[in-house]
């Protein structure tokens, strides 16, 4: 059993099931539910893990979107898979999962790229998420 706090263990557990989706004809339900199956660990996370893994599947056309609007001399497609699954998580964790706060899902996404994806990926999630975090907040004042 890992020391991980249970919410960062689990939003490992969503980045690793959505990364699953990438690559899988199967309907999200089925593999989720796979994922579950074969990571008795995360059953006491189960529920976040579905609420989050759901909320990224459900948004993901909008949250690329908003995605695009914060890339600077960037394209889309050059984003790594994996930074593109933690921007959508951090992007719907800030948006939809109230009790969160959104500078602890920007940070939890930034150190969940330390793990998976490359040295420039803790720096550009952040920045994309700050950015994005921002516009957030400007629309919750209006």
């Amino acid at each position: 059993m890992s020391n991980l706090h249970p919410r960062r263990n689990a939003r490992e557990g969503v980045l690793e099931a959505l990364f699953a989706q990438e690559f899988s004809e199967e309907k999200p339900k089925v593999v989720l539910s796979r994922f579950l199956d074969s990571n008795p660990s995360r059953e006491k996370s189960s529920e976040f893990i579905e609420i989050l893994f759901f909320c990224v599947i459900e948004n993901v056309i909008w949250a690329d979107d908003l995605i695009k609007l914060h890339l600077q001399n960037w394209e889309f497609e050059r984003v790594a898979k994996v930074d593109r699954l933690l921007l959508r998580m951090g992007i719907c964790e800030i948006f939809f999962l109230e009790e969160i706060p959104p500078k602890v899902s920007i940070s939890e996404m930034v150190e969940i790229s330390k793990i998976y994806s490359t040295d420039e990926s803790p720096g550009f999630i952040n920045g994309i998420l700050d950015s994005v975090y921002k516009d957030f907040q400007k629309k919750e004042m209006n």
